[in-house]
């Protein structure tokens, strides 16, 4: 068929349907209303004028849900990009470039300069969507968290990383519990107890940020030195420590009784063997060999992968235990044959970090109210929680450090990286927030201290290096 005579039958075609298109809207005019009219009365009142008709149903899409769940995904990932490179661009790492971003997009900056923008990209409506969205974003951060532990490094290293770990937890927690002593009574939350308030201090004192802990290490090349391998294992065993420690204050500030909170442990301890014992030897088979050696995984190896994800973190979140130790768990028990793990971690950390993460820095950031901190006593208390973390965490892992033989210099090093708490640290008191343990004021302080303990792990590493011979070259010099 010669192109002319295409265009001509096309536009034929066109204006028939057309007008039989109009034809029958015009005799549907004449149809009785529908016998259930009164729910379908017309959006926009009679004698509106187009524009302003046009107007009004935009206002009404852009109050939807979901058009501020969309508003609120550009502007959270847009500013955690931009902040991040500026941190990267001053030699610090991207993800506490991105913790600040949340903080700045929260009432303590972007609700004071613009309130009347900031409720409308934050409405209060709009918060629990952003809060589940951001626990969805947790989960898969400490699934990947737990296919990053490396057992077998823990194990070749497991005198000097237990020790100096389990110290960079005792010495710090125990400083935390003598705060807690005389912040109780004015800075606990609505449902704490001193003990739980307590141990909830301790723990926000010892944690360290094993993922951006390892970032740093990469970004400055010393990943495959003494030093590095030293600090990614202790760093290891400390998260491991310290994330059951924090089950159990939950578990037990989650129950209504002491049986309860007994009950709560023992299903724990059942579902942990059932983890390792079981499903750990369990996966390769449902998985496949051939899948676990793929150069890609495939849906169904993601799908299985996923499932379980979902099915350890949905059960830890029923028993009272939080859904994020069950997805740490499936994590740990992924089969580390080849490369699986690393591919997994690609594909669902590239999602989780550049998506659901920023969220939940946002959310985090929501609930910091700087302007909460009133007065002088205030910022004082605030930077005495911010120098004994560091004491506690920075002092205790370089004393044990030096106790196990490593020199000053080194320990000190080390010390420094352990201080970095990061992410981890947040997680933790968001936890202790939902759980009414902490106030908004001790929450905005121990965020201030996590932010700022993380901040300086940068430069202080750039400081302490600054004055030797690189490691790798102390060592050769050494085995000379």
């Amino acid at each position: 068929m010669k192109p002319l005579r295409q265009a001509g039958l096309y536009l034929v075609t066109l204006v028939v349907a057309i007008g039989a298109i109009a034809a029958v809207l015009q005799f549907g005019k004449s149809l009785p209303a529908p016998i259930d009219s009164s729910l379908h009365q017309p959006a926009v009142p009679a004698g509106t004028s187009a524009l302003a008709a046009m107007l009004q149903n935009l206002e009404g899409n852009l109050d939807h849900p979901l058009s501020h769940l969309f508003i609120q995904l550009l502007v959270v990932v847009a500013a955690g990009r931009l902040i991040g490179k500026l941190f990267v661009s001053m030699g610090l790492p991207a993800v506490v470039g991105e913790m600040s971003a949340g903080i700045l997009l929260g009432p303590s900056l972007f609700g004071l300069l613009a309130p009347a923008a900031f409720n409308f990209v934050f409405p209060t409506e709009s918060l629990d969507t952003l809060r589940l969205l951001s626990q969805v974003g947790i989960c898969l951060f400490m699934f990947t968290v737990g296919m990053e532990l490396n057992v077998g490094q823990v194990r070749d290293k497991a005198a000097t990383a237990v020790a100096v770990s389990h110290a960079s937890i005792v010495f710090p927690f125990l400083l935390g519990i003598l705060l807690a002593y005389f912040l109780f009574t004015e800075m606990a939350g609505p449902r704490a107890s001193f003990v739980s308030f307590a141990l909830f201090i301790g723990i926000s004192m010892s944690i360290t940020a094993f993922p951006v802990l390892a970032r740093i290490l990469r970004e400055r090349n010393i990943s495959r030195t003494a030093l590095g391998s030293i600090a990614i294992t202790c760093a290891a065993v400390d998260d491991v420590t310290a994330w059951s420690i924090l089950a159990f204050v939950v578990a037990v500030a989650n129950a209504t009784s002491v049986l309860a909170s007994g009950v709560t442990l023992i299903l724990a301890l059942a579902f942990i063997a059932i983890m390792l014992l079981g499903v750990r030897r369990a996966l390769p088979v449902w998985i496949g060999v051939e899948q676990l050696h793929r150069e890609e995984p495939s849906s169904g190896t993601l799908g299985i992968v996923v499932c379980v994800l979902i099915a350890a973190a949905l059960f830890t979140e029923i028993i009272g235990i939080h859904a994020l130790f069950g997805a740490f768990l499936a994590g740990t028990v992924m089969p580390d044959g080849g490369e699986f793990r690393r591919r997994v971690t690609t594909l669902l950390e590239k999602f989780s970090s550049v998506l659901l993460l920023p969220l939940f820095f946002a959310f985090t950031g929501l609930r910091t109210e700087i302007h909460l901190l009133g007065g002088v006593e205030d910022w004082l208390v605030c930077l005495a929680i911010v120098g004994i973390a560091t004491l506690g965490k920075l002092g205790g892992s370089a004393v044990a450090a030096r106790v196990a033989g490593m020199n000053w210099r080194e320990s000190l090093q080390l010390g420094v990286l352990m201080n970095t708490r990061g992410l981890m640290e947040l997680i933790a008191l968001n936890i202790g927030y939902d759980l009414g343990i902490l106030s908004p004021r001790i929450f905005t302080m121990l965020v201030i201290m996590a932010v700022l303990t993380t901040l300086m792990t940068g430069p202080l590493l750039t400081l302490l290096r600054a004055r030797e011979p690189s490691l790798e070259r102390d060592h050769q010099a050494s085995r000379a």
